[in-house]
């Protein structure tokens, strides 16, 4: 835990340890910096009060493993390294970057589309939905039911990158944003990084929109300037781990009949740059339906900024996700200083987020990965 006064004159004198009293979401490691950074929390201490009253809703998860993977990572009884050698998916293929000893080690290979859950056949959705889609998933042990998958799975610890998207869709649906979906959907989606070295995950993304297709092009500048402008398409779905399964043994590419022959029911583009300074040639192709930002850190760039603007220009709709309702309200704070307007979609918490609680968070509130969502 960081001292929220770190940014005073003087140094921190050690470990964070004071806690503000009435909000128990910070903490500072004197009273001189907490002094120093009192008018700063004062507006908003309340708000985090309110917060903090609400964090058992934020860390409830239907999985046999949501106490270790929440509240004792947390409180540092768990880690997410150890968590993840428990699963036995350390450091192996998409989930290397789920922990940070995975992310520096230097040696897992971008370039390289990974295919493979690294789990059973019965832990993973690497084959058809084997009953039809009901009208809509709205949460995790929904999803898992549908999918035939046991609570013990840690799947959702990758697949809440599609299955966000998949609620930002239906946000908008809801919120008459935007036309119905026809046969083909356009989704611009900003600022990915660790979703670089797990895309093949997007293909569960034609499960839950069947008969359509889906073009994504991924903008931001953690990608490669090597791979800007690279096409993947995604014909199957990632692999278990089974050679006799069908995911391993069939040439076919997946998708109903009604989709034209040898075409792609998942297609992705990568984009090296801001969003504002690539739109012109996103648009030489087909326009968005939709735009998502998942962990934007609105608040945390001032790059955001030209982004704002254009989208507000352009009026697509847009949402965006954070680690914690407090990054979501500041986000919507500078969205509204340059649009005028509230979010049209509210923050609410995520049904899809990351069951996996992010380690040494600036503040005691928990923090997951695409926690907290809104739409503008």
């Amino acid at each position: 835990m960081e001292c929220a006064g770190r940014g005073s004159r003087t140094p921190c004198s050690g470990p964070a340890m004071r806690r503000c009293r009435r909000c128990q979401a910070v903490a500072y490691c004197s009273i001189s910096h907490q002094v120093s950074h009192g008018n700063v929390h004062k507006k908003e201490c309340q708000r985090l009060e309110q917060q903090m009253k609400h964090v058992h809703v934020v860390s409830d998860f239907p999985f046999t493993f949501s106490e270790e993977a929440t509240m004792q990572v947390c409180d540092k009884r768990e880690t997410r390294c150890s968590f993840l050698i428990k699963q036995g998916v350390h450091r192996s293929g998409m989930w290397t970057f789920e922990c940070s000893c995975g992310a520096s080690t230097g040696i897992f290979d971008c370039s390289r589309l990974m295919k493979d859950w690294n789990l059973s056949i019965t832990l993973c959705p690497c084959r058809e939905p084997s009953i039809p889609l009901p009208k809509l998933l709205s949460g995790w042990k929904e999803y898992y039911e549908w999918r035939f998958i046991p609570l013990d799975s840690p799947v959702a610890l990758l697949l809440h990158w599609p299955l966000t998207l998949y609620w930002a869709i239906k946000l908008a649906d809801q919120g008459n944003l935007t036309p119905e979906i026809s046969n083909e959907l356009c989704i611009h989606y900003l600022g990915p990084e660790k979703e670089l070295h797990q895309l093949s995950v997007f293909s569960e993304l034609h499960a839950v929109f069947p008969d359509v297709r889906i073009h994504i092009d991924l903008v931001g500048p953690a990608v490669p300037e090597e791979r800007n402008g690279e096409r993947i398409e995604l014909r199957d779905y990632a692999h278990c781990t089974e050679t006799n399964c069908k995911c391993n043994c069939s040439a076919e590419s997946f998708g109903p009949t009604s989709l034209q022959s040898g075409s792609s029911a998942v297609t992705l583009k990568l984009h090296n740059g801001y969003y504002h300074d690539c739109y012109k040639d996103l648009m030489k192709d087909t326009p968005p339906n939709l735009i998502i930002a998942p962990n934007a850190g609105v608040a945390a760039y001032r790059s955001w900024l030209q982004t704002i603007e254009l989208i507000n220009e352009i009026k697509v709709p847009a949402f965006f996700s954070d680690y914690c309702e407090e990054a979501c309200n500041l986000a919507t704070s500078c969205i509204s200083s340059v649009t005028g307007a509230s979010p049209t979609i509210p923050i609410q918490l995520n049904p899809f987020r990351q069951p996996l609680a992010v380690e040494d968070s600036a503040l005691f509130l928990p923090c997951y990965s695409n926690c907290f969502i809104f739409g503008i």
